[in-house]
């Protein structure tokens, strides 16, 4: 039997970490076990459909390299992939159970179910679907139908008895049938509602494994019932706890807490986000248990479901810029470079900086990219500072020598014609022995001089080699007037 799984977000917005994490657990079992990996998009919800979410949901996949075998862009042999676009599959299916007495039409109103819900909760009593209209004869249920009277199908859930199932992680889990409601399978919008359009795609798909968060422990029982109704194979359920931002608190959109999408914006490389998701809830097993860092590729050859853990894992921003820094770092110079221009744009308008230059000072320095542009400021042009900037006791520099370290090297940088990064250093170096002063008593000043900040990417030699002769000589300039020369 081939492996067919589905990923099946609904398009209500970005794709949160726990979706991605489902994406990206169900990928990986897929490609480790060499089968078709789904996209379905579950739109039945058209309440709470955001405009341009299945297009956020498809970038942010292909982002993140998990590419699917079949699904609405790219069709396949069990499409349409869209659930709304499948709309008038699922009727005949929940007819089909009313026939056989497995589910039946309601008519009551809103009006009426929030009435009889206020009384139960009056009473103390947990309210669930009464089966009221359950009792109608088929010539009453045809003569609402006939009179078009709205109405909905309902699940006739067994009054007694156990409803269970297995899961590969939480094992055998059963449920009294008298806790379970008559949960509703066709809306009055003709649409199926999420658990009803679940079951018969998963079926119809040829679904054998479905990965999804342990928060659909819940209606699995009810789904196992609908399987057995229309007496289909039950796929393989694997059910992941949740990632939470701390012991008590899911991870939300609505918290601040950040998607997918969020944490590309706030600099994070995707490499390293999803080696940092992939820990979330799941650790490798035997010789690689205490690995940390992985490619994609090796995350299908190491990823084993077994290693899921049945605990809620908690999201670390700290750890995953930890995740980030090192990734950071293990890039080409030309990939930072493409990774890391948009951030220099923002940070240096200049188009006469070399970008090039820049970033190599950048790259050992970061732990997310976004953090690039506020170290750049001073390039395009000079902030104001105070002289104190010129006071490093470790370099032994104070106002009154900073001021003759720039006298000594002004002179000096005007007479080169030669401005390349060798000759620069070789032009401080020289000063600073041809004074008898130790290399920070030139390179301290220097660097402040041209910069005015107290910490920068790089130093002196480099600063100087890419703000150029001319920018260089005006800024020691300003300088050696501010300190009083």
């Amino acid at each position: 039997m081939q492996v067919r799984t589905r990923f099946a977000p609904s398009p209500t917005g970005y794709l949160h970490l726990g979706g991605l994490r489902t994406a990206l657990y169900t990928y990986l079992f897929t490609r480790k076990n060499n089968g078709v990996f789904i996209l379905r998009i579950e739109d039945t919800d058209q309440e709470r459909l955001v405009p341009g979410a299945t297009e956020k949901i498809y970038k942010s996949l292909k982002l993140a390299g998990l590419n699917w075998d079949e699904g609405p862009d790219i069709g396949g042999d069990y499409g349409p992939y869209v659930q709304t676009e499948r709309k008038d599959i699922y009727l005949p299916y929940a007819q089909q159970l009313v026939k056989e007495g497995k589910a039946y039409y309601c008519f009551c109103t809103k009006e009426e179910l929030a009435e009889r819900r206020a009384a139960a909760e009056a009473e103390g009593k947990t309210w669930k679907y009464d089966k009221h209209c359950l009792n109608l004869t088929p010539e009453e249920v045809q003569e609402k139908l006939n009179a078009g009277i709205p109405y909905v199908i309902r699940q006739n859930i067994p009054e007694s008895g156990e409803a269970s199932f297995d899961d590969v992680l939480y094992g055998h889990i059963a449920v009294d049938c008298s806790e379970l409601d008559d949960n509703v399978l066709i809306k009055a919008d003709g649409l199926p509602t999420y658990n009803f359009a679940n079951v018969v795609d998963d079926h119809l798909m040829g679904i054998t494994h479905v990965v999804r968060g342990s928060e659909y422990l819940a209606s699995a029982p009810k789904y196992n019932l609908l399987y057995e109704g229309f007496g289909w194979e039950v796929p393989t359920y694997i059910h992941c706890s949740p990632v939470m931002r701390d012991a008590q608190h899911k991870m939300s959109k609505r918290h601040g807490d950040p998607s997918y999408e969020d944490l590309k914006a706030q600099g994070f490389l995707t490499d390293a986000i999803l080696n940092y998701v992939a820990l979330l809830g799941w650790s490798p097993r035997g010789e690689i248990a205490e690995q940390e860092f992985f490619t994609l590729d090796e995350l299908v050859q190491a990823f084993d479901i077994t290693g899921i853990s049945k605990s809620p894992a908690i999201f670390d921003i700290e750890k995953l810029k930890y995740f980030n820094s090192a990734y950071i770092k293990k890039l080409s110079p030309e990939d930072f470079l493409k990774a890391a221009e948009p951030y220099l744009r923002q940070g240096i308008k200049n188009p006469a900086i070399d970008l090039s230059l820049v970033a190599p000072l950048l790259q050992t320095r970061l732990d997310t990219l976004t953090e690039i542009p506020p170290m750049l400021d001073f390039f395009d042009d000079l902030p104001e500072y105070g002289n104190d900037l010129y006071v490093h006791k470790k370099m032994k520099t104070n106002e009154e020598n900073s001021l003759d370290a720039l006298n000594l090297v002004k002179p000096v940088f005007e007479a080169m014609e030669d401005w390349s990064f060798d000759a620069i250093h070789d032009a401080l170096m020289g000063v600073a022995q041809a004074n008898e002063l130790k290399n920070g008593r030139i390179m301290w000043p220097v660097r402040v001089a041209v910069s005015g900040k107290p910490t920068t990417p790089g130093g002196a030699v480099e600063l100087c080699h890419i703000l150029g002769k001319e920018e260089t000589l005006k800024r020691i300039q300003t300088g050696i007037e501010q300190l009083g020369g």
